[in-house]
């Protein structure tokens, strides 16, 4: 990660000139319950197009196979009938699964698909939570050990009634992963793929870094921090995404799965690193781990760096984003 910042800052200072023919393609859609947004340069403005249009394709296709609101996709039937028995789904969507497990086992559970089996009772636009009651009849589902996947035969099965899971911590990031090869496939060498807070860089933007600005809790016209990258991927999770206020207290989308209730030791988490797919999970986990065991978590991993916000309004780096 450090090299990937170095080179990035090396590129900046360089000041090269962007071509003049062409000229940069833009599209944005909602979809997954966000924002994504494709941006895109090209000698030929219609290959940027029709490789923009793949990506949207391909989102769309991500969309049903793995969201937890149609009933019809393969998650929400695994969620239907995998308590009863394994349940078939496709390879890609196993995988997926298997390597969300896999971040549960390295953060030591704090990011956990399972948060969903209590996680559906907060409704976030109508302003309601869960009693205690209610979370302590439903918290013994959350365990992501409760979620068996089956590689070779390519099911699901739950351990357990009451098991809900929600892809909605990693299944963004892989996306917008999955929309930076189609663009990487289509010939396009220079551009960003961005679904909410998951954002994938390829190539520089025309010989300079595209800068990030990582958002100001309270405020997006402002930013706390301003981050370039070349090709790397960079994603935020924080208390502002969806929420509400009860009595001075923020109910938000992040539950710590040991507790049911809303993690509150940081604002925001952003992780930084070679796919948005690693990036997406880790800052799941590292918003749950809070500031000292999340930053010690990302000290131990190789090309990933974080910035984090804590309830104190505090900017926390991680080593590899330290000043020179």
């Amino acid at each position: 990660m450090k090299a990937l910042l170095s080179a990035a800052l090396a590129a900046a200072s360089l000041l090269a000139a962007a071509p003049a023919a062409a000229e940069w393609r833009v599209r944005e859609e909602a979809i997954m319950g966000t924002r994504v947004a494709v941006e895109a340069w090209h000698e030929d403005a219609a290959v940027a197009d029709a490789a923009m249009a793949a990506v949207f394709a391909e989102m769309h296709r991500v969309d049903r196979l793995m969201s937890h609101y149609k009933p019809e996709s393969e998650l929400s039937q695994v969620n239907a009938r995998a308590a009863a028995g394994p349940v078939a789904v496709a390879p890609e969507l196993a995988a997926l699964i298997a390597r969300a497990l896999e971040f549960s086992v390295l953060t030591d559970g704090a990011f956990d698909i399972t948060y969903a089996s209590v996680g559906y009772l907060y409704d976030y636009r109508a302003g309601q939570r869960p009693d205690d009651a209610q979370i302590a009849a439903h918290l013994p589902a959350v365990n992501w050990r409760h979620v068996i996947v089956d590689r070779a035969a390519s099911t699901v099965r739950f351990t357990q009634d009451g098991v809900r899971i929600d892809l909605g911590g990693i299944a963004k990031g892989y996306a917008v992963d999955r929309g930076v090869a189609i663009l990487a496939e289509k010939g396009i060498r220079h551009g960003t793929v961005t679904a909410g807070g998951d954002t994938r860089i390829l190539g520089d933007r025309l010989g300079r870094p595209w800068v990030i600005g990582i958002r100001h809790p309270d405020d997006r016209q402002r930013v706390v921090s301003r981050i370039p990258l070349v090709d790397a991927a960079l994603s935020t999770s924080g208390d502002y995404e969806r929420y509400f206020d009860e009595d001075g207290q923020r109910y938000h989308h992040i539950i710590n799965p040991r507790t049911g209730r809303s993690a509150g030791e940081l604002r925001s988490v952003t992780i930084i690193g070679p796919d948005a797919t690693t990036t997406d999970g880790l800052s799941t986990g590292v918003f749950v781990l809070g500031a000292e065991r999340g930053l010690a978590l990302i000290e131990r991993l190789r090309d990933v760096d974080a910035v984090l916000v804590t309830a104190g309004g505090k900017v926390l780096y991680s080593s590899g984003l330290a000043p020179p």
